[in-house]
């Protein structure tokens, strides 16, 4: 029965795209989750998704490929957010607010006024059924640029993510690390839409390291962690989707927040526990020092030499 649960998906070619796919993105997604937690820029996830929409709407009106728009759009907002973070006026969440969310009022605008064949509910909440050889191709790419990425410039990104200054001290290039991060978040997202959709992928990409957070503190092993739960959310995601006949995007942010809410409880009975066993008295080796009487027994020796 388990065994016919777990094969009968791949009888059908989409479902073998899709969960090529899914690995591929829950893979980017988790890892990327890692400097996004620790950067504290949950929102950039969610502020680029809104790019990626009013790109494709503006694309898709002017008879262009949907991902020519998603990428013009989301790389336009990278670029953006760069630059008007360098005014120390302004923070990057506001920064990030005021891009993303004037490229999705473009996008919307241009919904409403130029017919378009655009599907905004599989835009928004991703679809199983529309990951195709182009969305695959895309998730691939996006991939193992961003693994090379990590892999070449890993110390850096680190460096730059705890502390700026310091690593710019070290000779750290800390603006072209800052457009690095900026440029390959651009390309997740805009590799994830069509299986997470617009609405989610903020998700996607914070609740893997939120999760990893809970049980250690090493950034090497947080990056592991949430690289796999990212993985296996979108494994168990896709199984869900196509089992209970729901949008993909929704069925793996719901198995990622399922593992996170499991791993918070645990951990926090754990620490609980800890608290109580730290706080409980620790015998000496001859008994309860405070069943122990000093001096004389009408207690008025103290053990130490008294005046007088």
């Amino acid at each position: 029965m388990v065994i016919d649960w777990l094969v009968e998906p791949f009888q059908y070619t989409f479902f073998t795209r899709a969960m090529l796919a899914g690995v591929v993105i829950g893979a980017m997604c988790g890892a990327l989750s890692t400097f996004v937690v620790l950067r504290r820029m949950s929102y950039i996830g969610h502020g680029l998704a809104h790019s990626v929409l009013g790109g494709v709407a503006v694309g898709v009106a002017l008879g262009a490929d949907l991902y020519v728009g998603a990428i013009a759009a989301t790389v336009l907002s990278a670029l953006l957010i760069d630059r008007v973070t360098r005014r120390p006026e302004l923070h990057v969440d506001a920064a990030i607010g005021i891009v993303t969310t004037a490229i999705f009022a473009i996008g919307v605008a241009t919904l409403s006024v130029v017919p378009t064949r655009v599907n905004v509910e599989a835009m928004l909440f991703g679809n199983i059924l529309g990951v195709d050889r182009t969305d695959l191709t895309v998730a691939v790419v996006v991939g193992l640029a961003f693994a090379i990425v990590l892999v070449t410039l890993h110390k850096k990104l680190v460096a730059v993510t705890f502390d700026p200054e310091v690593a710019g001290v070290h000779g750290v290039r800390t603006r072209a690390m800052e457009l690095v991060f900026s440029l390959s978040t651009a390309a997740v997202v805009v590799a994830s839409v069509r299986v997470l959709g617009v609405l989610l992928i903020a998700a996607a990409v914070v609740i893997p390291a939120a999760t990893a957070r809970l049980v250690t503190r090493s950034i090497g092993v947080m990056l592991w962690a949430s690289t796999g739960l990212g993985v296996a959310a979108s494994v168990i995601g896709l199984y869900a989707s196509f089992h209970v006949d729901v949008p993909s995007g929704p069925t793996i942010v719901l198995t990622g927040a399922a593992a996170f809410l499991v791993v918070f409880i645990v951990t926090a009975s754990l620490g609980r526990r800890r608290l109580r066993r730290a706080r409980r008295p620790v015998p000496s080796a001859i008994g309860d020092v405070r069943d122990e009487p000093r001096g004389d027994p009408d207690g008025s020796d103290d053990g130490r030499p008294v005046a007088g």
